[in-house]
C-alpha cells in the first residue's frame, strides 16, 4: 500500500514539475503557423511565425567532387593503413564493390564495423599537391541549426578550408580554415571558436585544433554553429529569446547560418613529420566516412513542412505566400508587399501574413520594407522601424517603450524587449543575487502538491 502511494505521489510529482518548466525552455519552437481563435465575431484565424523542424539534411543533397576522377580504384592501387604507415597491403578497386569506396559512402549509415568510407587516389604524383574539393549542395536555401561535423578515416589533414555559398554555388565565402600551422598554410594567426564574442561572432578563423596530423585516435573535424549560438543564448542555450530576436533584426546574422552549398577544399593530406616520405607515398591519401550537417528549410517563416519531391526541397507555404522559399505573395495577395515572418514579438513571433489585393480601387498602397536597427554586432542599416509599441513589440517584465526606438527595462533585466535577466549575462544568478531564475511554478500548484503530500500520510518502510 505504502509502494503504490509513493509511486502515485512520484508521478503527481513529476506532472507538475512539467508544468513548472521555466519559460525560456518552450521558447522559440515555431512549429505552428495558424489556429483558431474565439473572439466576439466567433472563430478567426490567429497566424504567427512558423519553420520546419530541424533534421539531418545530408538526405537530401547532392555530392560534387573535383577533380571527378580523384576517388582511389581506378585502376585499383594498394594504400597503407591508418595507424600503421608502413604496412602498405591494403587496395581500393572500383569494380570490386568490397574495396570500392565511393563519394556516397561518406552519406551511408553508420556503425557497421569495419566502417564504410570515401576514399581518395593516394599522393603517388608528389610533389604535385593533392587536392580535392568536394561540394554539397541542396538547390535550396537552408539554415544550420547544429555543428558540422566530418569524421576521417584517414589522417585529419594538415590544410583544409570549409567554405559556404549564398547563390547556389555561383561564388563562394570561407566559413572556417583548419591547418596545423596556420600561420604558415593562410597567414592567419590561430583562434579557436572560444576566443571569439557577441561582437566578433562573424570573423572567420583559422584554427589549429582540428588538426594533429596522422593519428588514429583524433579524426573529427567540427565547425561549431552551436557554439556560435551560446554567444546570445548562454552556454546550455536556454535563452532562445535572445538568440532569435538577434537573428530577427540582424540580417549579416541571418546570413552566416544560411547556406545554399558546403565545400570541403582539402588542401594537404596529414604528413605528421616535417618531411613527406617519398618512398611510402602509399601512406598519404584522404578517407572520410561520415559528414553530418543539421539544419531546417528556409521558410522565411511561413512554413512548418518541407518537402522533398524529385529530388528537389520546396516549402509546404501558408499565410498566403508562395515560391521554394515562400519568398512571394500568392496571386491575389498582393495587398501589401511581401515580408518574411518575425521572430518577434516571443513566444509566438509575427506572422507578416499577405493579405488581398484591393484590386476595386485601383493600384493598392506602397509600403516601405523597413528593417530594425538594433543588435549588439553593430550592423548598421539605414532604414529604421519600431522596436516596441503597445500593440505587437511589448516590452517585456515592466519594461516601457520609449518612443517606438527602445525598451526602458527594470535594472534587473536587459534584452531587446527586456526578455532576459541581467545577471544571466553576467553568469552571476543564484539564490543570493537577488536576481534568481523566474518562478518554476506558481503558489496554487504548489499549495496542491503539498496538501496531497499531507493527506497522503507517512510512507513508512
Amino acid at each position: 500500500m505504502y509502494l503504490s502511494r509513493f509511486l502515485s505521489i512520484h508521478a503527481l510529482w513529476v506532472t507538475v514539475s512539467s508544468v513548472m518548466q521555466p519559460y525560456p525552455l518552450v521558447w522559440g519552437h515555431y512549429d505552428v503557423c495558424k489556429t483558431q481563435i474565439y473572439t466576439e465575431e466567433g472563430k478567426v484565424w490567429d497566424y504567427m511565425a512558423c519553420q520546419p523542424e530541424s533534421t539531418d539534411m545530408t538526405k537530401y543533397l547532392k555530392v560534387k567532387l573535383d577533380p571527378p576522377d580523384i576517388t582511389c580504384g581506378d585502376p585499383p592501387e594498394t594504400f597503407c593503413a591508418m595507424g600503421n604507415p608502413y604496412m602498405c597491403n591494403n587496395e581500393c578497386d572500383a569494380s570490386t564493390p568490397e574495396l570500392a569506396h565511393p563519394p556516397e559512402l561518406m552519406f551511408d549509415f553508420e556503425g557497421r564495423h569495419p566502417s564504410t568510407f570515401w576514399q581518395s587516389a593516394t599522393w603517388k604524383e608528389y610533389p604535385k599537391p593533392l587536392q580535392v574539393n568536394i561540394t554539397l549542395s541542396w538547390s535550396k536555401t537552408i539554415e544550420l541549426t547544429d555543428n558540422i561535423v566530418i569524421t576521417f578515416e584517414s589522417g585529419r589533414p594538415d590544410q583544409m578550408i570549409l567554405e559556404k555559398s549564398l547563390d547556389y554555388g555561383r561564388t563562394w565565402q570561407p566559413y572556417q580554415y583548419y591547418a596545423t600551422d596556420c600561420l604558415d598554410a593562410f597567414h592567419m594567426d590561430p583562434k579557436s571558436v572560444k576566443d571569439l564574442s557577441q561582437h566578433t561572432v562573424l570573423e572567420i578563423i583559422c584554427t589549429e585544433e582540428y588538426s594533429t596530423g596522422y593519428t588514429t585516435n583524433s579524426k573529427i573535424i567540427h565547425f561549431e554553429i552551436k557554439d556560435r549560438f551560446a554567444f546570445f543564448a548562454g552556454p546550455w542555450l536556454r535563452n532562445m529569446a535572445s538568440l532569435y530576436g538577434q537573428l530577427d533584426t540582424t540580417k549579416k546574422l541571418r546570413d552566416f547560418f544560411t547556406v545554399t552549398d558546403l565545400r570541403i577544399r582539402l588542401l594537404r593530406p596529414a604528413v605528421g613529420e616535417i618531411f613527406v616520405d617519398e618512398l611510402r607515398l602509399a601512406r598519404y591519401f584522404y578517407a572520410i566516412s561520415d559528414i553530418k550537417v543539421h539544419g531546417r528549410c528556409k521558410c522565411n517563416l511561413h512554413a512548418t513542412v518541407c518537402v522533398y519531391d524529385n529530388s528537389k526541397l520546396t516549402c509546404e507555404c501558408e499565410h498566403n505566400t508562395t515560391g521554394p522559399d515562400c519568398g512571394k505573395c500568392k496571386k491575389n495577395y498582393q495587398g501589401r508587399p511581401w515580408s518574411p515572418g518575425s521572430y518577434l514579438p516571443i513566444p509566438k513571433g509575427t506572422a507578416n501574413t499577405c493579405i488581398p489585393s484591393i484590386s476595386s480601387i485601383g493600384n493598392p498602397p506602397k509600403f516601405n520594407r523597413k528593417w530594425p536597427n538594433i543588435s549588439s554586432l553593430e550592423v548598421s542599416n539605414p532604414k529604421q522601424a519600431n522596436v516596441c509599441d503597445n500593440e505587437l513589440l511589448h516590452c517585456q517584465n515592466g519594461g516601457t517603450c520609449h518612443n517606438n526606438v527602445r525598451c526602458l527595462c527594470p535594472a534587473a533585466y536587459t534584452g531587446i524587449l527586456c526578455e532576459k535577466l541581467r545577471c544571466e549575462e553576467a553568469g552571476s544568478c543564484g539564490p543570493d543575487s537577488g536576481q534568481g531564475a523566474p518562478p518554476r511554478g506558481s503558489p496554487a500548484l504548489l499549495s496542491l502538491l503539498a496538501a496531497l503530500l499531507g493527506t497522503a500520510g507517512p510512507l513508512g518502510i
